[in-house]
Formats: structure tokens, C-alpha cells, sequence
């Protein structure tokens, strides 16, 4: 799909626009870099908008929905990387709660942080 997510900057300025379905759950904000971080990949389909991932991740809008504006009404998956915790549970769960070995797309990567930060710019936090 022709879309990137967006960088860290446009994450801290608060510019990027969170589209339904939106991850669900705490809103605190995390007390330090997680040691890996959930990095969605080219592979993302967005499961025709119900992706099962969003709905297990338990952090509140760090999962989103983005539209695909080159080929709508599709879409993918992004991953906010300021508020990801590095938890796994958007890799491990599929619907009805059943157990997966990742998303079925493997459209998931747990990246190490150093390399995401090597490729994106260092996390403020």
C-alpha cells in the first residue's frame, strides 16, 4: 500500500489523525522506553477494516486505523510509537479470543528498540 506511517515528530506535535478502529485501554502514560516496539509492515491489510489486533492491544488509541486515500476504501494498521509498550498482545490474539502466532498477515513486527530509534530518530520517552 502506497501509505507510510507517520514520523515521530508528527507524533509529538500531535498532528496525526487516529481514524476508528481505535485500540482501547489505559491512558497513562508509560514511565519508560519499552525494550521492543510493535512496527506494523507493508504485508498490513487491515483485515477489511475489523482488525483483530486493535482490539487486544490495551493501550487507548495506540492501534489505528489509517485510510489507504490511493486505493479507498482500504487501509492499514499503524502503531503509534510513543504511546506502544511493547506488550505483544496485538501479535498473540485473534478473534474470539483465539490464540494466533501473530497477526495472519504477519503484517506484525516486534522490532528491537535501538534499530526502530536507528531508522526513525530517538523516542522522547
Amino acid at each position: 500500500m502506497a501509505y507510510s506511517a507517520p514520523s515521530i515528530e508528527e507524533f509529538q506535535a500531535g498532528t496525526v489523525v487516529k481514524h476508528a478502529p481505535l485500540s482501547t485501554g489505559t491512558t497513562t502514560q508509560r514511565k519508560r522506553k519499552p525494550h521492543i516496539l510493535a512496527v506494523i509492515n507493508e504485508c498490513c491489510t487491515g483485515c477489511s477494516g475489523s482488525p483483530a489486533c486493535v482490539e487486544y492491544c490495551p493501550v487507548a488509541d495506540c492501534m489505528y486505523w489509517a485510510p489507504d486515500e490511493d486505493h479507498a476504501p482500504f487501509g492499514r494498521i499503524i502503531v503509534d510509537p510513543l504511546l506502544c509498550i511493547g506488550c505483544k498482545l496485538c501479535t498473540s490474539k485473534g478473534p474470539d479470543g483465539a490464540f494466533l502466532e501473530g497477526c495472519p498477515w504477519d503484517a506484525i513486527d516486534m522490532v528491537p528498540l535501538a534499530d526502530f530509534e536507528g531508522e526513525n530518530g530517538t523516542l522522547p520517552f
